[in-house]
């Protein structure tokens, strides 16, 4: 019996995984409603993720879908919230996934049982309707996402006490009208900051927009109007990138983030360019920018009662609004002892799954990270290795073994990203890391014998999900079709 926290894509995703290795699962999802993340609700509510009206997709159809279960082929690239809950639930019903959903029920507390070092099992209790009910469950699969719980940092902004206007979190804001004519700074330069900053232009008298650190910024439409991802993700530009010298590869990558525009003729300059930092997709920033309706900032050194000073010296009068567009922390507030899953303040996990000094390795955190690519895949990938773990039928190396993995992977991160502690990974490095592990990686030595013009295209072309179902256990019989006209469906 598995417990699955959160009815979101990486809670669907793990219980398609349990089923399809005959095991039992129950998803417990505290709302009335599956979809997690892409579930627009009009007001924000406690304890589950909360996006404006108009969120739109980062990751085209082709590279985010299950790798079962593709798009429609008259879905647009780049989908509207309502656009991939509506496929969200198709991919439930097609499954036969809701009769293992109990909805309205919150998950109150995971704990170990007494003799957790034998059994490796776990007293879940959840609450419905003011009823608690605790059940025994042989494995846990942590689902509820790290968009949940802002990163609110308002206090340690000097006299923000005494500042008149309105401040609140991004994750309350939902759409632009109650701003019509209001001066609003928007605070990070993140995906939803830009988003609301271009959206506010729209309306606002006049918008600024905060930035610490810079950001690259993409165009979801790339080279001759096709999606970024399936120009950019691909085995071919990872190889090249594994390959080149560090030097050469910072320069190319600098090189292809400017090729629309001079980021620092914008104000938009990373502070560390070469840093492959998550970049910011939106289409119109740019342009907001050029025609003065959105103007780039640096950080505030200082709230005033109507106005505020930026690290610059400069200070703009009469600001009504801010918004803090700074983040989210993950949390996990129904782990009796959440040390499992963290250490010293830092997420560490085996693969970005598993905690390593688990006597018995029978809880997975799925959805922990980011990436250059889709969380769907990611997570599905994740749910597979995961089940196959609690099965016994992928071996573990010792916890030394795992902390130094650990460790390792740290350094790299370090190198790569600046930081030790990000969720940040390479998508196909890691996709390929979990699929070696439980047998499903493309082998395209093979492929290029048997089936060349497969192969030519697993390794140029994008790396779309239905690569994970090509062979080994889990294989899907259209996994071939769907890669090779995952173009026709694109350009549809």
């Amino acid at each position: 019996r598995v417990a699955i926290v959160g009815a979101g894509g990486s809670g669907l995703a793990a219980v398609k995984c349990c089923r399809e290795e005959g095991l039992e699962p129950t998803c417990f999802e505290r709302s009335e409603d599956i979809g997690g993340l892409w579930r627009y609700a009009e007001h924000a509510e406690e304890g589950r993720a909360s996006i404006y009206r108009t969120v739109f997709t980062n990751s085209c159809k082709e590279m985010m879908c299950y790798p079962d279960f593709p798009f429609p082929d008259d879905h647009p690239n780049y989908m509207h919230n309502t656009k991939l809950q509506e496929y969200i639930w198709k991919f439930a019903e097609h499954f036969d996934l809701l009769r293992h959903i109990r909805f309205k029920t919150l998950v109150t507390k995971v704990k170990k049982r007494p003799d957790f070092s034998v059994t490796g099992q776990w007293d879940v209790v959840t609450e419905k309707e003011g009823k608690k009910e605790t059940e025994v469950f042989d494995a846990v699969m942590i689902c509820s996402g790290h968009h949940v719980y802002p990163n609110f940092p308002a206090v340690s902004f000097p006299g923000i006490q005494k500042f008149k206007g309105c401040y609140f979190h991004s994750r309350e804001y939902k759409e632009p009208e109650k701003f019509r004519g209001k001066k609003v700074l928007v605070i990070g330069l993140g995906n939803s900051g830009c988003d609301i900053a271009v959206e506010l232009s729209t309306v606002a008298s006049q918008v600024y927009l905060s930035s610490r650190s810079g950001s690259w910024v993409m165009s979801r439409v790339w080279e001759h109007g096709y999606p970024w991802d399936m120009k950019i993700v691909t085995r071919f530009q990872t190889c090249l990138g594994t390959i080149l010298p560090r030097a050469l590869s910072d320069w190319l990558y600098v090189r292809r983030m400017n090729w629309p525009f001079k980021h620092e003729n914008f104000g938009l300059m990373p502070v560390d360019g070469t840093l492959r930092k998550e970049p910011v997709f939106n289409d119109d920033l740019p342009s907001r920018i050029a025609c003065g309706v959105v103007v780039v900032k640096p950080n505030v050194k200082e709230f005033r009662e109507t106005s505020v000073l930026f690290q610059d010296g400069t200070v703009q009068e009469d600001v009504d609004v801010v918004i803090f567009a700074t983040g989210y922390s993950f949390s996990y507030p129904f782990m009796e002892d959440d040390s499992i899953i963290k250490s010293r303040g830092n997420i560490t996990l085996y693969k970005s799954i598993l905690p390593p000094r688990l006597e018995k390795p029978t809880l997975a955190v799925i959805g922990l990270v980011q990436s250059l690519g889709p969380i769907i895949p990611i997570s599905e990938l994740q749910c597979r290795w995961a089940v196959k773990v609690f099965q016994g039928l992928c071996r573990l190396p010792s916890v030394n073994e795992m902390m130094d993995d650990i460790d390792e992977k740290s350094g790299k991160k370090l190198k790569w990203y600046g930081t030790s502690n990000t969720l940040q990974m390479d998508y196909i490095t890691y996709m390929d890391e979990l699929a070696t592990a439980i047998g499903v990686k493309p082998n395209l030595p093979k492929l290029l014998l048997t089936d060349p013009r497969l192969a030519l295209e697993v390794f140029f072309g994008p790396c779309t999900p239905y690569q994970f179902r090509l062979t080994g256990p889990g294989k899907w019989s259209g996994a071939r079709r769907a890669i090779l006209t995952q173009w026709d469906r694109t350009l549809r």
